[in-house]
């Protein structure tokens, strides 16, 4: 089978890749990837030469690269993790949000509906339900929980999941929906909570911490979450959402504080800064429909994954350096030098 993965020199897409080439070492993957700023060639270069692996570089928005694509390839799954992903810079820029992350998906179910494709899986998150309070920890969210976006970021990706849910019913197209949690690991935009804190830490820079830092968030290890699309693609209903939680709900400023135990730097470093604008409070996701139906469940305690993964930024800096040292520079300074 050949497997299309968009934005897979993404963070979570790269992961997808390299786990889905050693679970199903018979297939073809092809990744097609605009290479944005938080695209990263170097993150497939190991995988650059295998015969069974092609990179091509395009937008999911460009309808007739994605169709000329479709033609060559002919790809039975279509797993679609081209996004932008970031809040802050949704807020700054909504337009290229709505842009990759709603007309790139129709893109791209067009070329199933149009090709033949057996399934398109649209990757997703718990953002899309909004927030939970903090003082009700018994509140979770569930597929059927009503979609309450706050930020144009998280409002783009339901617009996402309500136009493949559209092309279900309309059009027969088979699709699946995942939400998932935050998920971390190796090979993560330093932009986002985790990597940033480790690299800020190891420079001995501040480390930013929006409010007071109360937020909750369930964290997902990465590889967790490639073996729940896995399993999505082999067992899922066409027309489902799937929640895809970590069962670890944890306090940001918790996380922070945790990272700088582990590299032995002091708390000194946290620097509380002005709260981002429509800030979600917590996310809570209940996992028993993919448990049930599929089987999975999360296998990395939370323990374990940030070890590894601060390990990981440890053992390759070169990596995220780079990257850190480039345009993403200007985007910092602007998202954190006046709060």
């Amino acid at each position: 089978m050949t497997i299309l993965v968009t934005g897979g020199a993404g963070f979570i897409g790269a992961n997808f890749i390299r786990y889905w080439l050693d679970a199903h070492p018979l297939d073809r993957v092809v990744c097609l990837d605009k290479l944005t700023y938080a695209g990263n060639l170097s993150t497939l270069r190991p995988l650059l030469g295998r015969e069974n692996f092609r990179f091509v570089r395009g937008d999911i928005c460009d309808r007739d690269a994605v169709d000329a694509l479709f033609e060559e390839e002919r790809p039975g799954v279509v797993v679609n993790f081209a996004a932008e992903s970031h809040v802050d810079r949704s807020i700054e820029d909504p337009g290229v949000f709505l842009r990759t992350n709603v007309l790139g998906a129709g893109v791209l179910m067009d070329a199933c509906r149009k090709f033949g494709a057996r399934r398109f899986h649209q990757v997703s998150t718990d953002e899309v339900y909004g927030d939970l309070p903090l003082d009700r920890p018994d509140l979770l969210f569930s597929e059927t929980t009503p979609i309450h976006a706050s930020s144009p970021y998280s409002a783009s990706k339901a617009s996402a999941d309500l136009l493949a849910l559209a092309y279900f019913r309309t059009y027969g197209l088979p699709v699946t929906i995942s939400r998932c949690s935050n998920n971390y690991g190796p090979y993560q935009f330093p932009e986002k909570l985790i990597p940033l804190m480790i690299a800020n830490a190891l420079a001995d820079r501040e480390l930013p911490v929006y409010g007071t830092g109360e937020n909750v968030r369930d964290w997902l290890y990465v590889e967790d979450h490639c073996r729940a699309i896995d399993a999505i693609l082999s067992g899922g209903r066409p027309g489902e959402i799937f929640n895809v939680g970590g069962h670890n709900e944890m306090r940001n400023i918790d996380i922070v504080r945790l990272i700088l135990r582990r590299l032995g730097k002091p708390e000194s470093l946290i620097r509380f800064v002005a709260d981002r604008k429509g800030h979600d409070l917590r996310y809570a996701i209940d996992p028993a429909k993919i448990h049930a139906e599929l089987g999975w469940l999360p296998e990395t305690r939370f323990e374990d994954g940030i070890a590894r993964t601060v390990d990981w930024y440890l053992e390759n800096r070169g990596w995220w350096e780079e990257i850190v040292s480039g345009e993403y520079r200007n985007y910092y300074e602007r998202m954190y030098g006046g709060r």
